[in-house]
């Protein structure tokens, strides 16, 4: 488990030892928002694990005021995509020794709300909490394209993944009227063990062993936004952030 707050983190691994009788739950440091922070925890990982063979791309913070991260990305790109984009970077040799394995990539419904502003991709002329996550939303998509197309016969497969309307803390950063929306649809939005079984769904199915590169929603295929299915967009933004990190990935 690569957590943020190690003290919230102790929690959740006591909660799963006691209720799963697995006394073998590790808890790690990782701050997606700090690329040192990721290379940091990457090292351990690489050097500790003979093997993943599911990467779980979960983290993500939405429609917070303006913000950076501390390598000066905006906050929400910056750790739902970028943050994202590194750590499986750092481990993907890791996981293609691993085959068969699985990267799944939390995306939202929400990626229709945002299009890519490669040439103000960190909205320093114009941001909108709501369109900024909407394109982090939308480069977790078209990163699993990309991811699946690249690993074409590796035994990796990659899928993203529309966990629902779940109810957590992430929406503590929304406004009044959204707030107040969110009191309406509360009876039709999900706990958060529903809202992971998508997740589950992804990492295990026998099924989708043959298929990468989806987006997933209830535990089945789902329909992206024309926006999500552009590969030239995917490739752009693939070099993008290659080129926003430092790093070289063919």
């Amino acid at each position: 488990m690569a957590c943020r707050d190690l003290d919230k983190a102790e929690g959740a691994q006591k909660e799963i030892m006691d209720d799963s009788g697995n006394q073998n739950i590790v808890i790690r440091k990782l701050d997606l928002s700090d690329t040192k922070s990721i290379r940091e925890f990457a090292e351990a990982i690489n050097k500790e694990e003979r093997a993943i063979h599911v990467l779980i791309n979960n983290a993500g913070i939405m429609m917070c005021p303006y913000s950076k991260t501390a390598d000066g990305f905006e906050m929400q790109f910056g750790v739902n995509h970028l943050g994202h984009f590194l750590l499986t970077f750092l481990l993907i040799d890791l996981l293609k020794r691993s085959a068969p394995s699985r990267i799944i990539i939390l995306s939202s419904m929400a990626h229709g709300w945002g299009t890519i502003a490669l040439d103000d991709i960190n909205s320093e002329r114009n941001y909108h909490s709501r369109r900024a996550y909407g394109q982090s939303k939308l480069a977790n998509i078209l990163f699993t394209r990309s991811l699946a197309k690249k690993l074409k016969d590796t035994g990796v497969t990659a899928y993203a993944v529309h966990p629902g309307i779940v109810r957590t803390k992430l929406k503590r950063h929304m406004n009044l009227g959204l707030l107040i929306m969110w009191k309406i649809v509360r009876p039709f939005t999900k706990t958060p063990v529903q809202g992971a079984q998508t997740t589950i769904f992804c990492a295990v199915e026998p099924e989708l062993d043959k298929e990468s590169g989806g987006y997933y929603s209830n535990c089945r295929p789902s329909r992206c936004t024309r926006a999500a299915r552009d590969d030239e967009m995917a490739e752009k933004l693939w070099e993008l952030s290659c080129k926003m990190l430092g790093i070289v990935w063919n």
